[in-house]
């Protein structure tokens, strides 16, 4: 049901050094976008709280690569629609809820962990003989008793999750989606014009400076 990739090989902190000129367009990344790049560097990262891979990037390595970014780079998060179904928008919302309410990382994994369970996040397989967990997020009012626990009361949830803005984040994550072609998650785009291919990258450092690279550097 979702589409996701793993790591052609396991991400490892290591020293920073300089990539750049290794990077090749069409091995490394791929224009992804005919319009002009953005007008500030930015990375987004287009991930599913289904995703296992996503929720291992989540805990093991997104901190990492948020704290290494070029300064001057900025970035964002987006929940892609690969359900297409009234739960699966409604997990999307949560994400846009917790990007309106704050706490982003605290939340970000309880409701990883409320989708997934606790083992998510290292590789558990859901899908094996002899799993017991069940899914405990099946409807808004489940995202709210998990919201609830960090201090967001059903109201304010309501309020930020049937917002204008929500919809309009919304929208605008699934029409990039189609845009700029993403098929698998974890991904991340760079400028709204480059998607880094995952398949490619060795490291934790080299997947870092190619970010860097293809956001301040790659004209």
């Amino acid at each position: 049901m979702i589409k996701h990739i793993a790591l052609a090989l396991t991400l490892a902190v290591a020293p920073m050094s300089s990539f750049a000129a290794q990077f090749i367009e069409g091995k490394h990344f791929t224009q992804v976008s005919d319009k002009a790049p953005s007008s500030e560097p930015k990375l987004t990262e287009f991930f599913s709280l289904y995703c296992h891979n996503c929720y291992n990037m989540e805990k093991q390595y997104l901190g990492d690569i948020k704290a290494n970014l070029d300064k001057s780079v900025t970035f964002d998060s987006k929940h892609v629609d690969f359900m297409n179904s009234d739960i699966g928008t409604e997990v999307m919302r949560s994400l846009a809820v917790i990007q309106t309410v704050g706490q982003k990382d605290q939340l970000t994994n309880a409701m990883f962990a409320a989708i997934q369970g606790n083992e998510g996040g290292h590789g558990h397989d859901h899908g094996a003989e002899g799993d017991k967990h069940e899914e405990t997020i099946n409807n808004r009012d489940d995202i709210k008793q998990v919201f609830a626990k960090f201090g967001v009361d059903a109201a304010q949830y309501d309020k930020a999750a049937d917002s204008k803005e929500t919809d309009a984040k919304l929208a605008l994550w699934r029409a990039q989606q189609q845009e700029f072609k993403v098929q698998s998650v974890p991904a991340f785009v760079v400028n709204d014009k480059y998607a880094v291919n995952m398949s490619s990258v060795r490291t934790l450092a080299e997947l870092i400076d190619l970010i860097n690279y293809l956001a301040v550097e790659h004209k």
